[in-house]
């Protein structure tokens, strides 16, 4: 049972400042893939550079999210909000000042760790300020708020890059951060969780094993894939996630305990997760790269021209919310994947070097109404699968895996873009960029799969049971 000191601020403002927190952290997700072109010109590097500008950021965010919650649960939910504030704030400075390409990796890599103290940490704070009977409204503006930045992110990222410099995408981040931090401190209550253990060792494992894996994936079309280091790398990487696998079934807190795989329902949405997030991340990074460098929109044009694919949510979330309730939410969840694998198995066929936007559209409208579809029954879909008390460990475990499937996702595709092609000429981005999708078309038709082979219907939801679940408007925001 959680302790509550006295509030210092009312609803209003747990409101605005965990939205515009949620708001920075779920932007930079995205804002940074249609400023990679201009990154690589400033910079240089090659594809791996690249891959790393945008996977060190959710490769620490995914890792350390659950870390994070507990830590605030242990030492005070307001206290380590503020601290995950500074350090994201610091991070996205030392990216916008980052003289080359390591110290701007190195500088997403501390963003994400920022972003994991305080992303889970948001809905909780916003839960201990606002009234029950007013619950329902506040995280549907919450959840407005972090769908917005998702949708955005690219085309806030391609109009920075083109009006003003790529280094505004991170500088953006600076003077939302400095007004959050006194605001947090005097309006917001101070809370604390049950003080349970920190998982340390978990956290070691799965940090070290997911860290091996993708750097091995991202630097072995540099080197070759028989080279020593790349072979330590994958190999430890793997031993190290069997060691959390096996932390899990045996600890006695772990972080994320492995018998909730047993539960089909449970392993089914959260292996759809993955997959999911494997494909659509993995192909808007590339896809961001194509429409610029070889179709030769502006950063802005490019942006806009993704809307169709990342603003559907907007319009489409609230009919697949409906029919997720008259239905189940597994059939829409399903489909939902199939359309977004046929979305992109229709960019691989359609893609050339002077492909033109019309003939584009069409993927990109069907991609976009697959992810919306998927986004919102899939969260009711992981809290409904397990006990009432797990529910905070399923949530963040579902966000955690969907994070680690972008990062897998950039990794996987990058490695056969660089196997098939290259940026030497339009013609090699082309050849590259056609069996990545369709790689990326089939992990989300197995996503698909996955969701099918979750069990039917069940009588009654987490809600219905009257389980207050604010986590759930995480998940279908993510991303």
């Amino acid at each position: 049972m959680s302790q509550q000191k006295e509030r210092r601020g009312g609803a209003v403002w747990a409101l605005v400042i965990t939205s515009v927190a949620g708001f920075m952290a779920a932007l930079d997700n995205l804002v940074v893939t249609t400023a990679l072109p201009s990154i690589r010109e400033d910079f240089g590097g090659g594809l791996d550079d690249l891959e790393w500008t945008v996977s060190a950021y959710t490769l620490t965010f995914a890792v350390l999210l659950m870390f994070g919650a507990a830590l605030g649960d242990r030492f005070g939910r307001r206290r380590l909000f503020i601290v995950g504030i500074a350090v994201f704030t610091g991070a996205s400075a030392a990216a916008a000042m980052a003289p080359g390409i390591d110290s701007l990796i190195a500088a997403r890599a501390v963003q994400g760790v920022g972003a994991a103290i305080m992303m889970p940490l948001t809905l909780t704070l916003l839960t201990a300020a606002v009234p029950a009977a007013k619950r329902g409204m506040a995280y549907g503006i919450w959840g407005a708020v972090n769908g917005l930045a998702v949708a955005s992110g690219p085309l806030i990222g391609g109009s920075l890059t083109e009006h003003l410099s790529w280094q505004w995408i991170f500088w953006l981040n600076v003077p939302l951060g400095l007004a959050l931090l006194p605001l947090a401190r005097m309006r917001l209550s101070e809370s604390f969780g049950s003080g349970a253990p920190l998982d340390i060792r978990g956290t070691l494992l799965a940090s070290g094993g997911l860290f091996g894996i993708v750097y091995g994936l991202v630097r072995a079309p540099v080197v070759g894939w028989t080279d020593g280091v790349i072979l330590l790398a994958l190999i430890g990487g793997a031993a190290l996630l069997v060691g959390f696998v096996l932390h899990g079934v045996h600890a006695k807190n772990p972080m994320l305990p492995m018998r909730l795989f047993r539960n089909r329902a449970f392993a089914g949405i959260n292996a759809a997760s993955l997959l999911m997030f494997l494909g659509m991340f993995g192909s808007i990074f590339l896809l961001s790269q194509y429409m610029q460098g070889v179709l030769g929109y502006s950063p802005t044009e490019a942006g806009l021209r993704m809307l169709p694919w990342t603003g559907m949510p907007m319009i489409v979330a609230p009919i697949a919310g409906y029919l997720s309730d008259r239905i189940g939410g597994r059939p829409v969840v399903a489909v939902g994947l199939f359309l977004q694998a046929v979305g992109l198995g229709w960019f691989a066929l359609v893609v050339e070097s002077d492909t033109s936007y019309t003939a584009q559209l069409p993927a990109l409208i069907i991609s976009g109404i697959g992810m919306s579809l998927f986004f919102a029954p899939a969260s009711s879909l992981v809290m409904s699968s397990v006990l009432q008390q797990e529910q905070g460990i399923a949530s963040g475990a579902n966000n955690a895996l969907r994070e680690v499937g972008g990062a897998l996702g950039i990794a996987v595709m990058a490695s056969i873009f660089a196997a098939q092609g290259g940026y030497e000429t339009p013609q090699t981005f082309v050849d590259g960029l056609r069996p990545a999708l369709w790689v990326g078309s089939a992990a989300v038709a197995v996503a698909g799969a996955a969701a099918l082979c979750m069990p039917g219907r069940r009588g009654r939801t987490a809600l219905e049971e009257g389980v207050e679940a604010p986590e759930r408007v995480l998940e279908t925001v993510s991303s």
